[in-house]
């Protein structure tokens, strides 16, 4: 809504719908003096789009390239209905990324240089919970375009959180799986003899008997699996596809127990600026258990036999609601890994007597966001030539489709028109040649289905950030 006091001179309303990466980085000035350091930093504009919202006949060319029309608005409140569809893919190009003023809480404003590296892939989500050093934001603009070269254009902005739709789910193909074996001691006359002497050990005592052959044998040997549909993909606010197998290897006389059980993504954030790099990690607990004393199996159960642990001890615990999906663009990225840490008594399940061993498994993993592509676009992407389905890569620039008009705009409210006077020109982006699916999803229906539910964490008060500069 805009509230106008006075009449006013006015060329245009632009809405711009924006969305930016920015990494900082710290460097050392000179590699023989590496306490003495600079900050590095990196801008990309991986989406920008305008509309021209009043004049209504006007169109955004026409007000970027420099109208000079100029029109009288008589005091009151307006409102001007808009509509703009955020793409699939990333929009960063050379001329979309300029060097931009970033100034931090108590430093002094910083220039960031030209970029040369760009990445076009799919939208990443809003990405916080790094201040002053990696962050990902979209955001719509108002701005009132003022002819008067003295006066200030009102401007006005909102942010807004960002989850990106998923890649079309590749076909399963079996299972993905990490696997950790052990092997156990079977007796305590074994226990004991493989324990180290001490200088005070009596020879010939009751712990170094030796191993008859009534007592000899295999020791007992496990192996624990942890599993995932293949490829391994987990969905952000959904619960984990997770299967845990403990598989006898050889014979055991004695009982196996689950003593403890952890479930834990980690995820990898990868921050560049330029030429400086570095990685930042976090984690979330989906489930975690000590003390258990769980029996698996039993001792009579035949080599081979595999026993699952009971997936209720990780069901109805999704994905936090923190976990953005995974992403790659041009100065950030994330990737996850899924640590499954099993505990295994062997022999009994009181402290001090069983044999107690923590089998650590890590599966590499992709995270989705659960927003599924429209069923039109999956229908109108064809199946790549390895028999896999995804979207297909972008088309180079002469062989891109032309761009499809967006949807239709209701024509506002138009005020009175006044005598035409100066303007001051904005420049225009150049425009990024579309991708098959952006071209593609021009004329689809907005999604109608699950949005998701993600709350990228806050950033803490007094921690350093990005300050809102000033944009064109």
């Amino acid at each position: 809504m805009l509230r106008v006091p006075n009449p006013s001179n006015v060329s245009s309303i632009i809405v711009k719908l924006e969305g930016e990466s920015k990494t900082r980085l710290m460097a050392a000035i000179r590699p023989d003096r590496p306490e003495r350091q600079r900050p590095v930093l990196e801008v990309h504009k991986i989406l920008y789009k305008t509309q021209v919202v009043w004049p209504a006949n006007v169109h955004s060319e026409d007000i970027l390239a420099g109208s000079k029309a100029t029109y009288t608005l008589n005091s009151g409140q307006y409102e001007y209905p808009f509509q703009l569809k955020l793409p699939l893919n990333t929009a960063c190009q050379p001329s979309n990324s300029i060097s931009t003023n970033v100034q931090f809480s108590g430093i002094v404003p910083e220039m960031a240089k030209t970029p040369t590296r760009h990445i076009k892939q799919t939208l990443p989500p809003s990405l916080t919970g790094f201040p002053g050093e990696a962050e990902i934001r979209y955001y719509v603009k108002v701005t009132v375009n003022r002819p008067q070269f003295f006066k200030e254009n009102p401007r006005a902005q909102v942010n807004f959180t960002f989850l990106p739709i998923e890649p079309r789910p590749e076909l399963s193909d079996g299972e993905a799986y990490a696997r950790r074996s052990h092997q156990f001691l079977e007796n305590a006359q074994s226990v004991a003899a493989s324990k180290k002497k001490g200088f005070f050990d009596k020879i010939g005592s009751s712990s170094e008997l030796p191993i008859s052959p009534s007592n000899a044998g295999t020791p007992p040997r496990f192996s624990v699996d942890a599993r995932l549909p293949n490829p391994a993909i987990l969905t952000c606010n959904k619960d984990l596809p997770l299967r845990i197998l403990v598989k006898n290897v050889s014979e055991r006389g004695k009982n196996l127990y689950l003593q403890m059980l952890q479930v834990e993504l980690i995820g990898y954030t990868k921050v560049r600026a330029h030429e400086v790099q570095r990685v930042e990690s976090g984690s979330w607990i989906i489930a975690s258990f000590s003390n258990m004393s769980i029996p698996l199996g039993s001792p009579t159960d035949p080599i081979g036999t595999e026993v699952p642990i009971n997936p209720e001890y990780w069901s109805d615990k999704p994905l936090p609601a923190s976990v953005a999906p995974s992403f790659q663009t041009c100065n950030l990225s994330r990737y996850y890994e899924l640590e499954v840490r099993v505990g295994l008594g062997y022999g009994s399940y009181e402290h001090g007597r069983d044999q107690l061993v923590v089998l650590p498994l890590r599966l590499p993993v992709k995270v989705y966001s659960g927003i599924t592509p429209p069923k039109a676009l999956l229908e109108a992407t064809p199946t790549g030539d390895s028999g896999k389905v995804g979207f297909k890569p972008p088309l180079p620039q002469a062989q891109a489709p032309p761009t499809l008009a967006g949807p239709s705009v209701p024509p506002p409210f138009s005020p009175s028109q006044g005598p035409p006077v100066g303007a001051h020109p904005e420049q225009p982006y150049d425009d990024a040649p579309p991708s098959y699916e952006d071209a593609i999803g021009q004329d689809l229906p907005p999604i109608d289905g699950y949005r998701g539910n993600y709350q990228p964490p806050p950033v803490p008060e007094g921690a350093p950030r990005f300050s809102d500069e000033k944009r064109r």
